[in-house]
């Protein structure tokens, strides 16, 4: 990736709703390239523009990250758990857990029947554990880009 799309990220890392003709203006491109140059980059899957919010202040009351341990293929168990659309975040660690999932649910009844019956029933989880969030103090996409 050329410098110049590095530099488009970073425009709309900072504000995803920036005028194309403004980031064109920032990294020395006319709008309908850098429009041109989003769209490839939204394509090739390297970006994605979204509204990032705070669950807990529109309807979705529990969030939780949850540890889990697996036995056999820690890749089918991520598949599965990414598929399930609660599980907004799922990673393969290193560490004490195989894998951390970010569960968002509508209430604690929700959460339980998300860790209970879904996550839980996957073949190949052994154990989980959970972290349940009280409060979200920050929460940034803002790494820019090397």
């Amino acid at each position: 990736m050329d410098a110049v799309s590095l530099a488009i990220i970073e425009q709309l890392q900072e504000d995803g709703r920036r005028p194309y003709a403004a980031i064109g203006k920032a990294v020395g491109l006319s709008e309908a390239a850098v429009r041109q140059r989003v769209q490839k980059l939204l394509d090739q899957g390297v970006m994605q523009i979204v509204a990032v919010t705070d669950p807990l202040t529109v309807g979705f009351r529990r969030q939780a990250m949850v540890g889990v341990n697996v036995e056999g293929d820690v890749e089918s168990v991520a598949e599965a758990l990414s598929a399930m659309s609660e599980c907004e975040y799922v990673v393969m660690t290193a560490g004490s857990f195989d894998l951390m999932v970010e569960v968002v649910c509508e209430d604690d009844d929700h959460l339980l029947e998300v860790i209970n019956r879904r996550i839980r029933a996957v073949p190949g989880v052994r154990s989980t554990e959970s972290f349940v969030y009280l409060k979200l103090k920050k929460q940034t996409y803002m790494w820019g880009t090397r």
